[in-house]
């Protein structure tokens, strides 16, 4: 099977997730580092505001559930986009391994860089409003602890 390593430093996390879950499709491992650091594009006060509504919808018992970590919540975003209750996207879905920052196991491996400017946002963060996963996630209550 092979091997797919992201950074997704500054990459649009919609595109972000699209890519990683065709892939997935198609039968390939995914690993996506330092999540925290994928953007959503946007206004700050309307991407909260959106959140916020999403998160006060249901119940703890029932669902939805959403994810205040930026690892789970990448992960669900891309759930979203796979048919994950059936065969083939829960297979995919098990192959797709989300990263807070990069873990050793990583760190001296080549990851994917994308030339494509649809899927990275370098260009493009300088002219649109835009808020990282990591900021969101905070501002939902995520508690980032320091690891030692």
């Amino acid at each position: 099977m092979e091997k797919i390593i992201i950074d997704s430093s500054d990459l649009v996390l919609g595109r972000l997730c699209t890519y990683a879950a065709k892939q997935a499709i198609l039968g390939k491992s995914i690993e996506i580092v330092n999540c925290e650091k994928a953007v959503i594009m946007g206004t700050k006060s309307s991407i909260l505001e959106k959140y916020k509504l999403r998160f006060r919808r249901g119940t703890h018992v029932k669902g939805p559930f959403f994810y205040r970590k930026p690892d789970f919540f990448v992960k669900r975003t891309i759930r979203g986009m796979i048919t994950y209750k059936r065969g083939r996207g829960k297979e995919a879905l098990k192959s797709i391994k989300c990263h807070i920052g990069v873990p050793e196991d990583l760190n001296g491996q080549k990851f994917q860089i994308f030339e494509d400017k649809n899927i990275h946002s370098r260009n493009s963060l300088r002219e649109c409003p835009y808020i990282s996963v990591g900021e969101l996630c905070g501002y939902l209550g995520w508690k980032q602890r320091v690891r030692v």
